[in-house]
């Protein structure tokens, strides 16, 4: 029997040498770039800034001339201007919104002031407060300002206040006027919240967090009576753009908030802490307590300002070419040169004061004192 063929096989041809994989690179995941600290503002420290204010005719134009009178008297060195802010009549006005009284105005340029005119391009008749901000249009840009409302006086020596104008504050001198918390709405912390988002503003940093939460004092929020920065137009332009922006688009968390008269006042932390400002105690603490007096009416600062405020609000006011002018509105007649604000002063221990305003004005009112 015939053996089977073995089977032959080819042989396999060797491999070619192939060069040995080289071993994949592990690519590290790259770390976010940390967020860089932004860096604190640049000092600006100087004596030599401008004084704003508004001005209009009527009481404001009066408490204008005590705020003038009172600057010469303490401040005969001053080195900067004071601007008087005047809105225009135009279509925002109802009425012409000038100086009317003419030995008003006169008093006032004899006295040093710059009455500067401005048109009301977003506020006007509805909201005059807000000449506080588009009045901001007449000062020189890049000079740091003070602004002051009219219903102040000058106690002191302006330069002694340690203003860095890079760093803006307010009036710590504030009640807790807004917001108005209604049931089952939102708290401070969202209401406020809602706004540092819709500006994209860190809300965290503008805490004080030595105050509870929920606590309207951990929040930022100022009296307008004084503001102040190194840039007129920078301030007056984010200024602008959060009031105007509040005002007409408002977040869903402010339906129930009355925004007149307190739109400012909202306004006002906003841009503030966007220009690396906040609190600033030194400065603060000085301009409500001892080198200015934002009294508000008369028969209040006769009823709980110390007695330099009196004598110095008497003396700047005693000169005859002032008190011809000054005995034109009727509460500064009485309350000053006809002393119904020492009847007003007697109601009240000043070591033992209603904590709330408000208690302060209805007792004045009690007694027909009440004047403005």
């Amino acid at each position: 029997m015939a053996k089977p063929a073995k089977k032959t096989t080819a042989k396999a041809k060797p491999k070619a040498a192939t060069k040995p994989k080289k071993p994949a690179k592990t690519v590290a995941k790259r770390k976010p770039p940390a967020r860089a600290k932004p860096k604190a503002p640049k000092p600006v420290k100087t004596d030599v800034f401008n004084i704003m204010a508004v001005v209009q005719g009527g009481r404001l134009s009066f408490e204008a001339l005590l705020l003038a009178a009172s600057l010469r008297h303490t401040n005969p060195g001053f080195q900067g201007r004071l601007i008087l802010a005047e809105p225009q009549p135009n279509h925002r006005w109802d009425r012409d919104p000038r100086i009317g009284n003419e030995q008003v105005r006169g008093a006032l340029e004899e006295l040093g002031a710059e009455i500067i005119p401005f048109e009301n391009q977003v506020f006007g008749e509805g909201y005059p407060y807000g000449n506080k901000i588009e009045g901001l249009q007449v000062l020189p840009e890049g000079e740091p300002f003070l602004f002051l409302d009219t219903d102040t006086l000058i106690l002191g020596d302006l330069t002694s206040v340690p203003f860095d104008f890079a760093r803006p504050t307010a009036s710590m001198k504030r009640e807790n006027t807004w917001p108005q918390l209604e049931l089952y709405g939102p708290g401070y912390g969202q209401i406020w919240k809602s706004l540092y988002d819709k500006f994209g503003l860190d809300f965290e940093s503008s805490l004080d967090l030595s105050q509870p939460d929920e606590y309207w004092q951990r929040y930022l929020y100022f009296n307008a009576g004084f503001f102040y920065y190194k840039c007129p137009k920078l301030f007056g332009d984010l200024f602008l753009k959060h009031a105007k922006e509040i005002r007409d688009d408002p977040p869903e968390e402010l339906v129930c908030q009355e925004m007149r008269p307190w739109l400012d006042q909202v306004a006002l932390p906003l841009t503030i802490h966007a220009l690396d400002g906040g609190r600033v105690p030194e400065v603060s603490d000085a301009l409500d307590h001892e080198i200015t007096c934002h009294y508000r009416v008369l028969p209040l600062l006769y009823a709980r300002e110390r007695d330099a405020v009196v004598d110095l609000l008497e003396e700047v006011a005693a000169p005859n070419r002032l008190k011809k002018v000054l005995k034109q509105y009727d509460p500064i007649k009485r309350m000053v040169y006809q002393s119904r604000g020492h009847k007003v002063r007697a109601l009240f221990d000043r070591e033992n004061l209603p904590r709330k305003e408000q208690a302060i004005r209805n007792k004045i009112k009690r007694n027909n004192l009440w004047m403005r």
